[in-house]
């Protein structure tokens, strides 16, 4: 079902109304993500697609995390706006106030689609308003996220969008869930122009985070690294262990040091958890049928996938589906 956020926009109808509600202790950079392409979309667009207002709880000038202070407007009594875009970052504790969750329950009494950047999707969450959905954050904070908020459901994608919540873990997702919102909105065309302008090649449907930062470990392990983008690459046809250590010049026993140094699990057990997660993603996310999975994701048929998926989740793609139908 297409929810208001994602709904695409006649010729007649005004601006779409964005409320970016910053916290203080926020990065700019995600900040930039959340807002500036709305901006290039109303300058290839030549005139106004997109509306909005730079929102705090209490108003005034609010520091980010690089010092930069950024001149907000109170939040309203009532919300008024098609979307809202939260952006947080540290000091979630002290930022995450009782009124604040207060206010941002509002908007699922006024059906008002509301979306978590960075840190925002836990403020979300400690709000209420991710209970029953799927969300996402940060890879590095996801099962910490899951622990914290058993009513929501986890995932490592990119960006998730389920029903009136939307969320990511950060400023290059959020950039392409910003555009793939414009996408929705206007059309590929739209979409396209801005991330020209960007310089940006967007990921437009959700996609796995990384699982580990891919450039800080190819500073400190390039060869891991390298195993790790040959993993990445070949899901559906997966290498033994012994071969990728070949191609990156190891042998297989330097191969499960490296990788349990710096990623604390040997390569084997870190390739099979790539691949159940894309499993998990596919058996989510799309109709695929169990063979077409396993064949997607390197298994050799339905059983061997579903020994492999009951063993990962505790349960089977069936039983994830089932869940997931009734959660709708």
């Amino acid at each position: 079902m297409t929810d208001s956020a994602t709904r695409k926009r006649n010729p007649g109808d005004g601006p779409f109304r964005i409320g970016l509600l910053i916290l203080p202790d926020s990065n700019l950079l995600s900040m930039a993500a959340a807002l500036d392409p709305f901006r290039a979309a109303n300058r290839r667009a030549g005139r106004a697609v997109y509306d909005w207002q730079v929102l705090s709880p209490q108003g005034g000038m609010v520091r980010l995390t690089s010092g930069v202070e950024v001149r907000t407007a109170a939040l309203p009594l009532h919300a008024d706006m098609d979307l809202l875009i939260m952006v947080a970052g540290f000091r979630l504790d002290a930022h995450a106030t009782p009124a604040l969750r207060s206010w941002l329950r509002q908007l699922r009494a006024r059906g008002i689609p509301y979306c978590g950047v960075d840190g925002g999707p836990w403020v979300l969450a400690r709000a209420g308003l991710l209970n029953g959905h799927r969300a996402t954050t940060h890879w590095e904070d996801l099962e910490a996220f899951g622990h914290a908020f058993p009513d929501l459901e986890p995932l490592p994608d990119r960006f998730v969008i389920d029903g009136p919540a939307l969320t990511t873990g950060g400023a290059a997702p959020c950039l392409d869930l910003m555009l793939h919102l414009i996408r929705c909105h206007h059309g590929a065309e739209l979409a396209g122009l801005v991330a020209n302008a960007l310089l940006y090649d967007p990921v437009d449907r959700p996609t796995p985070q990384r699982l580990v930062p891919q450039a800080r470990l190819a500073a400190l392990a390039p060869q891991v690294a390298q195993a790790v983008a040959i993993m990445e690459s070949r899901l559906e046809e997966p290498p033994a262990i012994a071969e990728i250590a070949a191609e990156v010049g190891l042998s297989p026993r330097r191969l499960e040091m490296l990788f349990r140094q710096h990623l604390e699990t040997g390569p084997g057990a870190f390739f099979l958890r790539l691949r159940l997660s894309e499993a998990r993603r596919l058996a989510l996310d799309t109709g695929l049928s169990v063979q077409d999975i396993a064949l997607r994701t390197g298994f050799s048929g339905p059983s061997t996938l579903a020994r492999a998926f009951r063993k990962g989740f505790a349960g089977s793609i069936s039983d994830l589906r089932a869940d997931r139908h009734q959660a709708q």
